[in-house]
């Protein structure tokens, strides 16, 4: 069995703020971002970085938005931000 198929398919919590965050997006954008997200859900493949402290979490890079996570366990990640990358680390 290859790596890939051994792997399964994480599944997204989304956090009240991240669904209103995604909701401000322009509707192109927005579905954008939620393939994005479906894509690393699949595949696990993305630029995904462990952001530094006093930030916690990680961060998936989606065009010109960036969408912040948390791993809740090894099959469930939460969404707790979507920021446009001039506000995101603000």
């Amino acid at each position: 069995m290859s790596e890939e198929q051994s792997l399964s398919r994480l599944s997204i919590v989304w956090s009240d703020e991240a669904r209103a965050d995604l909701r401000r997006i322009d509707r192109q954008t927005a579905l954008d971002i939620l393939h994005c997200a479906d894509r690393y859900l699949a595949t696990r493949n993305g630029d995904v970085k462990k952001l530094k402290p006093p930030q916690t979490g990680f961060r998936l890079r989606c065009g010109d938005y960036r969408l912040f996570f948390e791993v809740k366990n090894e099959a469930t990640i939460e969404v707790i931000g979507v920021r446009h990358r001039r506000e995101a680390y603000r």
